[in-house]
């Protein structure tokens, strides 16, 4: 590879070093584990990290030597990692190529003390403690829903899964063989977690699904609280058949002509919205205890919210739909819910929520950090409602209005003042710097706003359900005219 070349690496996979620190090494350590513990990715010395600039590295021999002591030293277990030195333009530099591991968690050790790192978009960070969980079992080949838990058979019932089997196959639940080759008990009588989450019961006291449906445009805004609230516990079947219910109750269907026939506009397309919840249920991070699903209800838009982000560490946010493969976190219960035909195992799922909005220039929108998980839906109602104005030309009071007059107009418009005065104008400055011609990513939203990653996606994910920008490119965007 080239130095342009690794420009193309998603920053989730790639950390740059401007030399090799012997006397600091947790300060790229951190990364080696941080990527033996999702899904690989490169740390390249001889460029400095803060502008990209290439330094070049004085002894590439001493420190591929040196890079490679400390990783066998520092890294426990040993992870698998490739190193190769090249030269560029009379510059050396070291690529380090970490892959990902099966004997999670890889830990940087020092000093008798142990800690693993994981990536959280551009960054190598502590794993939090559910995290680390997670990592304990993956490297156990076995995931959280396999576990046994205290409760016996006798504990439980399965008359709504027994009910879903019947009628999707015909075939009801044989006690004795069915449920240990569903793993859904184990060979000594124990329920497993998978066990608990689709009995009757509702035991496991993080299954819960809170579906609001918010007066207005945010939550608790000042001309009212929530219209309708419902907490959802049970069997997973049930969270499911009662969280679409809450939906379509609080949905509307209104109808328009096209040629000579009528045709029906639901504020939300079904479908799309079952994979989501799906999604959320199966996806989930049951080990976040005192975390439940949210789904936030508001005239503009309907928001799914889960604990847990991505398997790998990566920010949803920040890769390209259409590429993104299925990690299962909970092995069994997509499997009976692939059974039920609930889901489908090809991972097309965030690729179909978007074509459901094929005829709409609002899309749905996905954001994730290192503990949860957001997909909202535009109201196809509303948008339909509430029609831009020819945006091709905007005219106000007959007269001709220039692209920045015109986007002051539109942000105020489309915020509905539900930002402070200083987020108004820290957008008024980003539109200002790219205007409608130029692309910018969150490391531009972070410098304009001075803050951190997370708060730069949420700036972004903000501007995407207000549709003033729209996604020009993999993990870049562009001000929508």
């Amino acid at each position: 590879m080239q130095l342009k070349d690794y420009e193309k690496v998603e920053s989730t996979s790639i950390d740059f070093k401007e030399a090799v620190e012997y006397s600091h090494p947790k300060s790229w350590l951190k990364s080696v584990s941080a990527f033996a513990n999702s899904s690989g990715g490169i740390i390249l010395f001889g460029i400095r990290d803060v502008d990209r600039t290439p330094i070049g590295l004085e002894d590439a021999i001493k420190d591929s030597g040196r890079i490679s002591e400390l990783i066998n030293d520092k890294i426990i277990p040993l992870p698998r990692y490739e190193l190769k030195s090249f030269r560029e333009n009379d510059k050396d530099y070291i690529e380090v190529k970490v892959g990902d591991g099966p004997r999670t968690p890889y830990y940087y050790s020092s000093d008798g003390r142990k800690e693993a790192f994981i990536r959280s978009g551009n960054q190598s960070i502590p794993a939090p403690k559910h995290i680390l969980d997670a990592l304990i079992l993956k490297g156990q080949n076995t995931t959280f829903d396999e576990l046994a838990s205290k409760y016996d058979l006798s504990d439980v019932s399965f008359t709504l899964l027994n009910a879903s089997l019947k009628n999707e196959t015909g075939k009801e639940l044989n006690k004795e063989k069915d449920l240990l080759s569903l793993e859904l008990v184990t060979k000594d009588g124990k329920v497993t977690n998978a066990g608990l989450l689709l009995s009757d019961q509702g035991l496991l006291v993080q299954s819960r699904i809170f579906c609001t449906r918010w007066k207005g445009l945010v939550k608790g805004s000042v001309d009212g609280d929530a219209i309708d609230d419902k907490e959802y516990t049970g069997s997973i079947i049930l969270l499911l058949e009662n969280a679409e219910l809450f939906i379509k109750n609080h949905s509307r269907v209104g109808w328009e002509i096209k040629g000579m026939k009528r045709v029906e506009v639901e504020d939300y397309p079904v479908r799309a919205i079952r994979e989501a919840i799906v999604n959320a249920i199966i996806h989930r991070d049951y080990q976040i205890v005192g975390s439940e699903i949210h789904i936030d209800m508001f005239d503009n838009r309907l928001e799914i919210t889960s604990p847990g982000g991505m398997i790998d560490g990566s920010f949803v946010q920040d890769l390209d739909i259409t590429k993104i493969s299925s990690m299962r976190r909970n092995r069994v219960i997509s499997d009976i819910f692939n059974r039920l035909h609930f889901m489908e195992r090809r991972g097309s799922g965030l690729t179909r929520i978007i074509e459901s909005y094929s005829d709409y220039s609002s899309k749905p929108i996905f954001n994730s950090d290192v503990s949860s998980f957001k997909v909202v839906f535009p109201n196809k109602g509303y948008i339909k409602k509430s029609p831009v104005t020819d945006e091709k030309s905007p005219v106000m009071s007959g007269n001709v209005v220039s692209d920045e007059d015109y986007f002051v107009i539109k942000l105020h418009r489309n915020l509905q003042g539900n930002v402070s005065r200083g987020t108004y104008d820290k957008i008024q400055k980003l539109f200002d710097k790219f205007t409608y011609q130029y692309n910018f990513n969150w490391e531009d939203v972070a410098d304009i706003f001075n803050v951190r990653r997370s708060r730069a996606s949420e700036v972004i994910s903000l501007l995407l359900e207000a549709n003033l920008i729209e996604p020009s490119a993999p993990t870049k965007y562009k001000f929508k005219k």
